[in-house]
């Protein structure tokens, strides 16, 4: 009887097939991963805008409803004052910047873009970056999203 030998190991296909395969899992993650972090810090963006609403809305109640700037904000934020040419502006944690817009209601509203979010008095949102007219307690904040490039527009 005639006994065969057996190599043992994978061929070289077998090989390839495994590398090519963890080559298109590897391609996947970074072309997702990019994407997710996007996404997550547009989410930022978006509770921020949302923290210096709240902050608007505070300091109106504790002050019978009088306009606040940028300044007053900053004891109801949790950040700083702002620098040089950024003095008038609060800075937060993150280092996103709070602006008071100069312009009223309606307009289309600068300033705004991913690392500085303007506020709006008496305004409410309307399309974009354009704000309608509002009541005199109400405000906006405006955002630009990285995802995108659209301005992200929240009402109190």
């Amino acid at each position: 009887m005639k006994q065969q030998k057996t190599d043992q190991g994978f061929t070289i296909i077998e090989v390839v097939l495994v590398l090519a395969i963890a080559g298109l899992i590897f391609l996947m993650v970074f072309i997702a991963l990019p994407a997710l972090q996007r996404n997550q810090r547009d989410t930022a963006r978006k509770n921020e805008a949302s923290k210096v609403l709240s902050a608007i809305t505070s300091y109106q109640s504790n002050n019978r409803g009088k306009t606040p700037t940028a300044g007053n904000l900053m004891s109801y934020l949790d950040g700083k004052m702002g620098t040089g040419g950024d003095a008038d502006k609060v800075v937060l944690s993150s280092g996103t910047l709070v602006d008071k817009s100069a312009q009223t209601a309606p307009a289309t509203i600068t300033g705004a873009s991913e690392d500085v979010i303007v506020f709006v008095m008496g305004a409410r949102c309307d399309s974009g970056s354009t704000v309608a007219k509002g009541t005199a307690r109400q405000a906006v904040a405006l955002v630009i999203l990285e995802n995108g490039g659209d301005t992200f527009c929240q009402e109190s």
